[in-house]
């Protein structure tokens, strides 16, 4: 397969595709059940922990292939996962999902390329921290506006606001997706050595680092 001028075979892009598959339409099953413990059941869901790993999968393919190829997984990972999840879960969860994955993640290509010359730390932690930030918006008000269910409203005793339940879900979603971005600079930095652009890429103009 060649992708602007990089020859990858097919197996090199299985994992990724089926990583990021994985990733997707498991947080799209995730995010209808809310974490029961702790009373944290208006706040939060279980697709919080699990979606942000699509990030991660995201920003070793580019380091490893370059921008052109992640794109390629980006747009692979989401036709599997909008399928698996119209059978998972709703029509309209899946939608939102599609759109808010490929705005997020393509931007994070963008962000995570234009800075990979910076600190190791920084490409990752800034591709994720605004494509999480879009993709974030995107998602709650696709899959939940105006659905009675998820609009009932709801005080934080703490501060004393009132909004829908799916803008207080959005707002301590983002919050575990900040939190997940900075934990895994940890898998990231120990896969660096390991993973390094390869010569393909790097006679594309990617960068060696």
């Amino acid at each position: 397969m060649n992708v602007a001028g990089i020859e990858v075979s097919a197996s090199r892009l299985a994992l990724p595709v089926i990583a990021m598959m994985a990733v997707v339409a498991a947080s799209n099953v995730l995010v209808q059940y809310p974490v029961q413990q702790f009373g944290l059941a208006e706040v939060l869901t279980w697709g919080a922990f699990t979606y942000p790993l699509a990030f991660l999968v995201n920003d070793l393919t580019n380091r490893r292939f370059g921008p052109a190829v992640a794109r390629q997984v980006v747009y692979f990972g989401f036709a599997l996962a909008v399928v698996l999840s119209i059978a998972l879960a709703t029509p309209r969860i899946a939608l939102a999902s599609g759109t808010a994955f490929l705005v997020g993640q393509l931007l994070d290509i963008g962000v995570f390329n234009r800075l990979r010359r910076l600190s190791w730390w920084q490409a990752p932690l800034a591709g994720s921290l605004i494509g999480s930030a879009l993709d974030t918006a995107i998602f709650f008000s696709l899959a939940f506006a105006g659905d009675a269910d998820m609009s009932f409203p709801v005080t934080y005793a703490s501060t004393g606001i009132t909004v829908p339940l799916w803008v207080g879900l959005a707002f301590f979603d983002f919050l575990v997706k900040v939190g997940c971005a900075l934990l895994a600079l940890v898998p990231y930095g120990a896969l660096m050595g390991w993973l390094k652009p390869w010569a393909g890429a790097q006679g594309a103009g990617i960068p060696a680092r």
